[in-house]
């Protein structure tokens, strides 16, 4: 993510004539709402608009949604609760980017620490809570990443500095409606409970990027290693989930939404193995992994009927049978014609999919199976690593 202006591509990789309009994390936001309260806190007036550094060096401005200021008001649980805070609050534009996060409310409320602490941090509504180890941050810590983290204890150090104070404060971030928002991310799969994440690297939001997606791959498998599984399923949607879940009872913290990330996933696993890893998935989209693609998006990566009509070929299909399929609208059209001829065109499929698979993975000690799925998500075809496999429940 970056602050490049210009043209964007679509999600198809086309050039698209109207740019795509970037917009902010919620750690951008956050820190803007702790610097307009620490600035209030030490006297001053809420800034509006206020501005913040980002990591790249972007100065964006701020308007500010609310703000107020108060005494040791209930639920700051600070060291001083009787003394003064203040808060602000900034809605998050997303710019044209997909985010559950989009037009949220993200409060940042901020008082003085005990003298010599620095700048600490705590959850407030709508975000939660660190519960298992693997993340980047301790157990029992606010979900808010290192470099949101960063980015505010420089904001409100600031500001601490230009009112000639010790910039030992406490800051509390919330998002309104942050548990109900939550409950559409990953976050509870991960272990955070009771909100949000308040994320960012970078502090700007590119629309329809895959890096936040990815991003949460690899803090799934790094929960899974940290909880010491040995088993791991990546699923391409809901239903492949479903049938993995019922197949092998696995916890959710076994579980990554892989979506069309197959490529992402198979090297961060490449680099930070766990012994048995499932993927599970449609037809349509394994038949895109059997031959070899890493992005299983409909948009970037098409069903190929050639190639499904000559793993037909491969299983002794006759030239009527490949030439329907060649001519097929979609690939549930060519699995339902394979099945009706009885080739185990998904086993096929799967077994090439399985080594493309493990060709990414090269060396490391990762044995792969995959489950391709139907459209009502019952698994239809399946390999497995000739390596040893763990058993169904």
């Amino acid at each position: 993510m970056n602050a490049d202006s210009g043209s964007e591509k679509t999600e198809g990789g086309a050039e698209d004539a109207t740019p795509l309009r970037r917009g902010w994390t919620t750690g951008t936001c956050a820190t803007a709402a702790a610097r307009a309260a620490a600035d209030a806190l030490f006297g001053g007036e809420f800034p509006d608009p206020v501005t913040v550094t980002l990591p790249g060096g972007q100065t964006p401005a701020f308007a500010l949604a609310v703000t107020e200021r108060g005494e040791g008001a209930e639920g700051s649980p600070g060291e001083f609760p009787g003394g003064p805070w203040a808060m602000a609050g900034i809605v998050k534009d997303a710019g044209d980017d997909p985010d559950v996060t989009h037009g949220a409310l993200v409060r940042a409320r901020v008082w003085r620490g005990a003298p010599g602490s620095g700048v600490t941090f705590r959850a407030g509504p709508g975000v939660g809570t660190v519960t298992l180890p693997g993340l980047p941050l301790a157990v029992g810590e606010p979900a808010i990443n290192p470099v949101p983290r960063r980015m505010i204890a420089q904001a409100v150090g600031e500001a601490a500095a230009a009112a000639g104070q010790p910039a030992d404060l406490v800051v509390e971030v919330g998002v309104e409606n942050g548990e109900l928002l939550a409950k559409r991310t990953m976050n509870g799969r991960l272990g955070i409970l009771g909100g949000l994440s308040i994320l960012g690297t970078t502090g700007i939001v590119v629309p329809y990027s895959c890096a936040a997606w990815i991003a949460s791959i690899q803090r799934g498998v790094d929960v899974a290693r940290a909880a010491g599984l040995g088993h791991v399923a990546a699923c391409t949607g809901d239903l492949s989930e479903k049938a993995v879940v019922a197949r092998y009872g696995l916890s959710e913290q076994a579980l990554l939404d892989m979506g069309d990330f197959v490529g992402g996933t198979l090297k961060y696993l490449r680099r930070h193995p766990i012994p048995h890893l499932t993927l599970c998935g449609g037809f349509a989209k394994f038949g895109k992994l059997a031959r070899g693609l890493m992005d299983l998006h409909s948009k970037r990566n098409s069903v190929d009927f050639d190639w499904l009509a000559g793993r037909l070929a491969d299983l002794g299909a006759g030239p009527e049978l490949v030439a329907q399929a060649r001519g097929a609208n979609t690939a549930a059209q060519v699995l339902g014609m394979a099945d009706a001829a009885g080739l185990p065109l998904a086993d096929h499929v799967a077994e090439l999919a399985r080594r493309a698979a493990q060709d990414v993975l090269e060396d490391a000690p990762v044995a792969v199976e995959v489950l391709v799925t139907d459209r009502q998500g019952r698994i239809v075809g399946e390999a497995h690593s000739p390596n040893s496999w763990p058993s169904p429940r």
